[in-house]
């Protein structure tokens, strides 16, 4: 795809780069310090360990373990230690706080708020304490010098009967914070046309949403996602893979759904260290990113769950540089399909792009040249999206 001798950036430059985020899970991304901290608040006593480090560690390790069971547990975790307004509210400040410092200045993060009702909060109430969280992290990155926007998606388990009221629940607070909706869970067995009511009603009201599909399922889930739901936007969908075709002497052949996803521009949600654990894909080098890249299909770089998959969004970019030979030319491709994906109004994503995004890489590229290194352009073009 480039040249192996174009100049990359190096680690500190890819944690200045802005960067936007589409797909991260709330709680499954808190601090292990937190954690700890919160279990004591609530006297939850079935953490595996107290050490915050020891934590951390066991998290990944069981996301990585190849266990259905051993990675659902991390979220009992997580979630039995966020049943309270002050959980909640601190979980989302943390969060934002996080996210700015790693140089996300736009973020939609989401969280299902049906799993957060065991202490007695409402849903109403679960939205609140987000939402506020949410602001205080903004307030607080900022005083830290770091600029952050963070929306929240409000997620409807795909295996409960909760979707309608939760799309509800996404439209009432649709100007205070809540910027669209999801579905998430196990694809197999549950599929998104078990919750037609929620995307119906969605789409009446002109509202965002956009769904898990194409990450364990595969294809029929994707064309599920589109074609009867109208999704906005895929969650993963790396999947869609399965419908390309590529020949031994590098001729790609794209199917009818693939060729759609691509003409449609419908982005794509991926996350590749989270599809590594998930067995989407067996290794950074042989991720679908890279071929969804080159073929200019609207592919977004994601996290999903930052505390189990031990990542963030300089680390994601910096597996991508490393493996793909990446330029800040491809990561601001990435990062602006990403803030041309967002559900917030046309012209704040404009506004972002242009007085934030494109001004961030700007000033980083100015530096190759004050360090005498060439000007570099990835040579497939990297602003098309």
């Amino acid at each position: 795809m480039q040249s192996p001798n174009l100049t990359t950036p190096d680690a500190d430059q890819i944690r200045r780069a802005p960067k936007v985020l589409l797909h991260d899970h709330l709680d499954g991304g808190l601090r292990p310090a937190t954690i700890v901290e919160l279990a004591a608040d609530c006297g939850y006593e079935n953490l595996p360990e107290t050490d915050p480090d020891r934590l951390g560690t066991w998290f990944r390790d069981a996301a990585d373990s190849g266990s259905l069971e051993r990675y659902l547990e991390t979220f009992s975790h997580t979630c039995a230690v966020m049943q309270t307004r002050d959980a909640l509210f601190r979980v989302a400040a943390e969060c934002a706080e996080d996210l700015a410092a790693d140089g996300v200045v736009y973020a939609e993060v989401r969280y299902a708020p049906e799993q957060h009702l065991e202490g007695g909060l409402t849903l109403e109430e679960v939205v609140r304490a987000v939402n506020e969280g949410f602001r205080e992290g903004e307030r607080r990155a900022l005083d830290a010098g770091h600029r952050i926007r963070v929306g929240a998606l409000l997620t409807a388990m795909r295996h409960a009967a909760r979707s309608l009221e939760i799309a509800e629940l996404a439209n009432t607070h649709r100007d205070d914070g809540v910027v669209g909706f999801d579905i998430a869970g196990a694809e197999a067995g549950f599929p998104p046309t078990r919750h037609l009511d929620a995307f119906e009603y969605l789409k009446r009201e002109n509202n965002h949403f956009t769904i898990h599909a194409g990450e364990a399922f595969g294809l029929p889930s994707i064309w599920q996602a589109l074609q009867w739901c109208g999704a906005d936007r895929l969650g993963h969908g790396v999947r869609i893979i399965d419908d390309i075709t590529v020949d031994e002497d590098g001729s790609v052949t794209l199917g009818r759904l693939a060729a759609y996803v691509r003409d449609k521009r419908i982005p794509l949600e991926l996350c590749p260290t989270s599809n590594l654990q998930t067995g989407a894909a067996a290794s950074y080098a042989e991720h679908p990113i890279g071929l969804l890249r080159r073929l200019h299909f609207r592919a977004t770089v994601n996290t999903d769950n930052r505390l189990m998959s031990g990542t963030s969004m300089s680390r994601e970019f910096e597996h991508l540089v490393k493996t793909f030979h990446y330029t800040l030319d491809d990561m601001q491709w990435f990062t602006v399909n990403a803030m041309k994906s967002a559900f917030i109004p046309f012209d704040e994503r404009l506004a972002m792009i242009n007085e934030v995004i494109k001004p961030g890489y700007a000033a980083l590229k100015s530096e190759w040249l004050f360090r005498g290194a060439p000007a570099v352009t990835s040579s497939d073009g990297a602003f098309e999206a």
